[in-house]
């Protein structure tokens, strides 16, 4: 019997990365919840190729545009409402790729639904992991995280007692901007930040990598995720990209994870588990030399006036809700910077300014026990956020 298998957020990197390696798996898999966003011309191409029993569209235009031309389709189109609605089956596996705060609600659906889930929505997680882990634990669903770094720490970590574990090390490629003078960062353009040196991404996640404010986020998950003090967490930066995460034990062991930057590999892995395979890549056989030693790999400490976003890492346990106002500030900011209404360095610099602000305690110290109270803390630092851009112009 076929398992369901459904992509929240099917349109994107993830999903695009998901469906290739499902192709050489057709006869295990059967599509069951597709959902989209705007892109109308990739929607309606997976809904012709994959046909899965239900497709949720989250915008309304975009929803009514599909609907009124897939009459004679055997695919359910859902809204929003529909989706939240809907009482569907178990899904055998979910992979949860919607990206941004919007992605939380149908995540929480998702995991409902769900026996096991992918995730790759870091601000669900950053957000809402309060809300997300005691669904897992109510509904007893397996969660694998795909981030490649959080990935590595999974396995590494495996059967290990955490008291055991006195160092975590998240590496950073440092982007497209690791041997920039400070000076010639001061004029970054948004087709710059976007064009990462080593992993194919979107534009957000691609510029918060350049700022590093994507690494500080991956603290915060590694916090959530394994329930590490963010103490015992560093960052270095790893021009290679091909240890995404180290650990260092009290005996005095360290252990890493070594793959190349192709997502393809967290995500087999953590989907198919112990019956997958990946093809010998060309690139990793040429990094070992004929005695089949790794060489190659340099690991450094950031330099924090080049990337200023790493100072926020003493502070990120001070709140509870703290990373719901990081998470919604970045947000405005990084879309502002590449929309060019601001410069790439303001990013950050507005980001501690909006730290400053008298009522953001206010929000911060907010347990996030519930949907209602994560947006409306999302919602007050959005509006702070614009207002700082305003007031810069």
């Amino acid at each position: 019997m076929k398992k369901k298998l459904s992509i929240f957020g099917c349109t994107g990197s993830i999903g695009d990365t998901t469906l290739k390696l499902l192709n050489k798996k057709k006869k295990e898999y059967s599509f069951y919840i597709f959902s989209g966003y705007k892109n109308y011309k990739k929607i309606k191409f997976l809904i012709k190729k994959y046909k899965p029993k239900f497709f949720v569209i989250f915008d309304d235009y975009t929803f009514k545009k599909v609907k009124k031309e897939n009459i004679k389709n055997n695919v359910k189109i859902l809204n929003s409402i529909d989706y939240q609605n809907f009482q569907f089956k178990k899904s055998d596996v979910s992979i949860l790729a919607i990206p941004g705060i919007a992605g939380l609600p149908p995540t929480l659906k998702a995991i409902r639904i769900s026996k096991k889930v992918l995730i790759a929505n870091k601000e669900s997680i950053i957000c809402g992991w309060y809300l997300i882990k005691n669904l897992v634990k109510k509904y007893k669903v397996k969660v694998f995280p795909v981030d490649s770094e959080h990935f590595s720490i999974m396995n590494l970590i495996n059967q290990s007692n955490k008291n055991d574990i006195e160092k975590i090390f998240l590496t950073a490629s440092g982007g497209p901007f690791l041997k920039y003078s400070l000076n010639k960062m001061r004029n970054i353009k948004p087709s710059e930040a976007i064009n990462h040196p080593k992993w194919k991404m979107g534009k957000k996640i691609s510029v918060d990598s350049a700022t590093l404010m994507n690494k500080i986020f991956e603290v915060i998950e590694a916090n959530k995720l394994f329930s590490i003090d963010v103490n015992k967490i560093e960052i270095l930066v790893h021009p290679q990209s091909l240890v995404h995460a180290i650990i260092k034990f009290k005996n005095g062991l360290y252990k890493f994870l070594y793959f190349e930057t192709d997502m393809s590999i967290p995500i087999g892995n953590a989907l198919f588990e112990k019956n997958f395979e990946i093809k010998k890549n060309k690139n990793l056989n040429y990094r070992f030399n004929r005695n089949y030693l790794i060489k190659d790999l340099n690991f450094s400490k950031v330099d924090h006036k080049k990337f200023p976003a790493i100072k926020l890492k003493p502070i990120l346990d001070k709140y509870n809700s703290l990373p719901i106002i990081l998470n919604a500030a970045n947000e405005i900011f990084v879309d502002q910077f590449l929309k060019k209404n601001m410069s790439f360095c303001s990013i950050i610099n507005y980001l501690f300014n909006l730290l400053k602000d008298p009522k953001m305690r206010k929000y911060a110290i907010k347990k996030p026990s519930n949907l209602k109270t994560i947006l409306s803390i999302d919602e007050w630092t959005r509006n702070k956020a614009v207002k700082i851009i305003n007031n810069n112009k």
